[in-house]
């Protein structure tokens, strides 16, 4: 299999050990009407460490297989929601802490 890497979004997390369902767009034009089109994927990605989390943006690669369904491990947390907000409670008690 030629190197691939998949930009997408996490939808399920957690159901699984080590394992996280990555949901892949991508866009198509219709042959007649020449609309965009959008088609999903939906991939299950190696996650060594457990470190993702719902809704986070990712980069994904291809492997050998690790199991019979999982062929893409993670490679990069693009953006994630929840620690960017952790980060903003954070920020905000600490100029509250400061006046």
């Amino acid at each position: 299999m030629p190197p691939m890497a998949f930009t997408g979004v996490v939808t399920k997390v957690g159901c699984m050990n080590k394992t996280a369902t990555v949901t892949v767009s991508r866009y198509v034009i219709h042959k007649i009407t020449g609309k965009r089109i959008e088609r999903t994927t939906k991939i299950l990605a190696h996650d060594e460490n457990n470190a993702l989390r719902l809704r986070d943006n990712v980069l994904i690669r291809n492997c050998p297989p690790i199991s019979a369904r999982k062929r893409f491990t993670l490679e990069k947390i693009l953006r994630s929601p929840e620690t960017e907000r952790e980060l903003a409670h954070a920020a905000a008690a600490e100029t509250v802490v400061q006046l």
